[in-house]
């Protein structure tokens, strides 16, 4: 029996709609990565989610790759989608929407929402003169240039000296309004460290910013002169508000907000902070509407301690990493071993060892022991007995009563390694736990009650583990727990999306908290086979040697 619909908490988060001027790099998976895993854990929380990602495709830089490579532009985004679209695949991501700044209904956002802005005022023609990067898209101070007029941010690349009659935004007028956000919403830019470079660089003061270009041909025209480009900036930030529209709805700029704005979390590398943080929310104070709730912006990676670059030739491929090391993996580490919002480091070596010891050694062995005894003398069964027959000082009762709520704030500050090292201590306690007791002998010694005392408290916490940790790994979570005879599949609950579905068709409960508590395992209930849960890998000097 169907039960009536229960309105849900709306949450919506955002990556960032990636250039696609090449194929995507490990900073857009890791990106993707943490949204999807936020969304995962939204879900399983019972909100109404919705994951955007996408692509931003206008702009000087993917018109000069298509010229270089003999296609159309259009052409030549299509393709570098499809990369795009094949590792989320792989890396299994379940967006809700994909944001495309070419489509149609993309242009009638922006140019509806220009007008508002050219509406107040805030747009007027000027000269800009200075530095220019394309890579980049954005003209950068003299000041930050490297030697001989190189990019900080592209040190390969020269910038460019421009002298253009454009189209600018009044970025100036919303000076004090913004440091009026930053000091109402202090958690509006994070992690602290984000937030304070803003603070410092709206400090120096404003400046308008040009909001077109001249001899750029691949954008959408300017409304107010259709000479000219609107910037793929003022273009590509519209395109979270694109992806709001429901597919069968016309698509306008009031049937985009209808619903879910303000966004509630966009997640961003911290090469784009100051146009999510600084010129975002000027726009849509220009254009009379809400703010985001948060701007969270991750660090930078860098390979065996050194500078990722072509120069280098140190690049990371995601497609190579998860193609021999598998999703759940690079989904673990990247999420647990780098702290969200620092820079990291990416050592391959270290990147084996870690998961070896977490996933198989710690998590699988726990799994694989424990149903291997309960099994052998529980007749393949949960033990008899219940969660209230546990001791209250129990060790293992005593950290998992507290882990749901430990994990839940950890995930909800985006603190994914705090989130996974507290379900750990819960898994090597487990593993103690059994050394300690030594179930074997208290079989040989007729203490079954005991004996099934041990055992529940063992496979309860591994079933906790599991869960908690279903959105970073969902396929070893779903393995664990079928094994623990609980047919759920935590790509479907945690997919896109668990609001549309109904507790009769997931069989579960509606109470999705119910899983996040210590002692849900029924008595006497048929486990699984044990298999293990997660192969060792291996790296390249192991497979040559």
């Amino acid at each position: 029996m169907n039960q009536p619909a229960i309105a849900k908490q709306s949450f919506t988060v955002t990556t960032p709609l990636y250039y696609v001027n090449d194929i995507p790099h490990i900073g857009h998976a890791y990106t993707t990565m943490a949204a999807d895993a936020i969304a995962r854990w939204q879900r399983l929380n019972g909100s109404d989610v919705l994951l955007i990602t996408g692509t931003d495709e206008h702009g000087q830089k993917i018109e000069r790759t298509a010229i270089a490579a003999g296609v159309d532009p259009q052409v030549h985004c299509d393709r570098i989608v499809e990369r795009f679209d094949s590792l989320w695949s792989k890396l299994n991501i379940q967006y809700d929407r994909f944001s495309r700044t070419t489509a149609p209904n993309h242009q009638i956002i922006v140019k509806e929402f220009f007008q508002r802005v050219w509406e107040s005022g805030d747009i007027y023609k000027g000269t800009q003169q200075g530095w220019y990067c394309v890579s980049c898209e954005e003209f950068k101070e003299e000041r930050d240039l490297l030697a001989d007029k190189h990019c900080p941010l592209h040190p390969s690349k020269q910038v460019e000296w421009r002298d253009e009659s454009n189209y600018f935004f009044r970025l100036s007028k919303y000076q004090q309004q913004l440091e009026a956000l930053y000091a109402e919403r202090p958690d509006f830019i994070l992690p602290n460290s984000r937030r304070n470079e803003v603070l410092k660089f709206v400090a120096q003061g404003l400046q308008d910013f040009s909001i077109s270009r001249v001899n750029v041909d691949w954008g959408i025209p300017l409304p107010a002169d259709p000479q000219q480009t609107i910037y793929v900036w003022f273009d590509a930030l519209l395109g979270y508000m694109t992806a709001l529209l429901d597919p069968d709805v016309k698509p306008s700029l009031d049937n985009a907000l209808q619903q879910r704005w303000p966004i509630n979390l966009h997640l961003i590398g911290k090469d784009i902070l100051r146009f999510h943080a600084v010129y975002w929310p000027a726009m849509l104070m220009s254009a009379g509407l809400p703010i985001p709730a948060r701007v969270f912006a991750h660090g930078y990676f860098t390979k065996d301690g050194k500078k990722i670059s072509k120069s280098e030739g140190n690049a990371i491929d995601p497609i190579d990493l998860v193609d021999r090391y598998g999703a759940e993996s690079l989904r673990y580490y990247f999420l647990k071993e780098i702290e969200f919002g620092q820079d990291g480091d990416f050592n391959e070596t270290r990147f084996v060892e870690i998961v070896n010891a977490d996933l198989a050694n710690s998590l699988g062995n726990l799994v694989n022991r424990t149903l291997g005894m309960a099994k052998k003398y529980c007749q393949g069964q949960v033990p008899n007995c219940n969660a209230e027959d546990i001791s209250p000082e129990n060790p293992l009762k005593i950290l998992g009563q507290e882990l749901g709520c430990k994990v839940n704030l950890a995930y909800n500050n985006l603190a994914f390694r705090d989130a996974c090292e507290t379900i750990l201590t819960l898994v090597r306690s487990s593993n103690k736990y059994i050394d300690d007791l030594a179930p074997w002998a208290l079989f040989k010694q007729d203490k079954h009650a005991e004996l099934a005392q041990v055992l529940y408290s063992v496979l309860e916490s591994a079933r906790l583990s599991a869960y908690l940790l279903s959105p970073i790994i969902p396929k070893i979570s779903t393995d664990i727990y079928r094994q623990l005879g609980l047919e759920i599949d935590f790509d479907l609950i945690c997919g896109n999306n668990i609001s549309t579905l109904n507790a009769d068709a997931l069989e579960l409960p509606v109470d999705w908290e119910h899983h996040q508590k210590w002692g849900i395992l029924t008595a006497d209930s048929l486990l699984g086979e044990p298999h293990p849960i997660f192969a060792k890998l291996e790296t390249p000097s192991d497979l040559s040697s």
